[in-house]
């Protein structure tokens, strides 16, 4: 999906960054260090690295020279302001996954999900706020083309809530469900632009009625059972001849990049799977949708599962 996109930073470059970050040195440059001999100092590491890593950084444009000392650039403000996910990136959340990467081997070993790092769901949300305007128009067009009569849209299991904000752009009446934690994140964004935020289980929405439910991300990091709950959870949020859809990149049909990413997330999380359309089929099929169809969204490499209930 286009939240998991890291064509903006070589392995290189994330490698230099995560240990930056995990060694303290982008703390020291964002608190009271501005020479890498203070850098040293603060984080408490070897001279030598710490001037590599500043000069890397500099030249990185994270920092910037201004009189004797660094000061950081409006490229490293990811790495403070969490308030606003707007505010936050891509960068944070891809450097989140280098660190599960690191624990591979463990976590294939035993099968069981690591600890997730510092300011996780957070940097989700910044990640997923960051993707590309035209994804979020062509998942959004290709969802309103397959309910062209809607007019009251649930966004589920709605995370940053960008694709809510495009609905909200185009006249719909949006509503947003997402667990507590999540919808408090988002509040100040979501409600200031006129979402109707509600806290709850995606799995067993609060609110039903809708003309139109959507799930970006639908299955990303979920289990088989899980998935299948959350497609009987927009089920039940939709009103009798409504339509669900389901936006993911699909096993088997999506690119060889993308189930890569798929699969290789999977095993960091230590849950989650690659999911094809047959697949994705069955659920629809066990929550009681009427029939299923799967498109490619153009511009993008991912897919629309459209799932409608029958009328009463």
């Amino acid at each position: 999906m286009p939240t998991r996109d890291r064509s903006h930073a070589s392995v290189e470059s994330l490698a230099l960054l995560w240990a930056a970050r995990e060694s303290g040195v982008i703390d020291a440059l964002t608190s009271t260090a501005g020479t890498a001999e203070k850098v040293a100092a603060v984080a408490d590491i070897d001279p030598r690295a710490a001037r590599i890593t500043v000069d890397a950084l500099a030249t990185m444009g994270f920092i910037k020279r201004v009189g004797d000392e660094y000061e950081i650039t409006n490229r490293a403000l990811g790495f403070l302001a969490k308030r606003d996910v707007r505010s936050i990136g891509r960068l944070p959340h891809a450097l989140d996954y280098f660190s599960l990467y690191t624990a591979l081997p463990e976590t294939m070993a035993t099968g069981d999900g690591p600890d997730m790092p510092d300011e996780w769901r957070r940097n989700r949300l910044g990640a997923e706020d960051a993707t590309g305007e035209s994804v979020v128009r062509a998942c959004v067009t290709a969802a309103v083309r397959e309910s062209p009569d809607a007019s009251r849209v649930l966004e589920l299991a709605g995370g940053s809530g960008i694709f809510a904000r495009e609905f909200l752009e185009r006249g719909y009446d949006v509503t947003y469900v997402d667990d507590a934690e999540t919808v408090e994140i988002v509040r100040p964004l979501l409600s200031r632009a006129g979402v109707d935020l509600v806290a709850g289980d995606p799995t067993d929405p609060p609110v039903s009625g809708f003309d139109l439910v959507f799930v970006g991300d639908a299955f990303d990091g979920l289990s088989s059972d899980d998935a299948a709950s959350l497609v009987a959870g927009a089920y039940d949020a939709l009103a009798p001849g409504g339509t669900a859809v389901f936006v993911d990149a699909l096993h088997g049909r999506c690119s060889a990049a993308a189930t890569t990413r798929r699969a290789v997330d999977a095993l960091a999380l230590g849950c989650g799977d690659l999911y094809d359309e047959s697949t994705v089929r069955s659920w629809t099929d066990a929550a009681g949708f009427a029939r299923e169809t799967v498109r490619d969204v153009p511009g993008t490499d991912v897919q629309v599962v459209v799932a409608e209930r029958a009328v009463d």
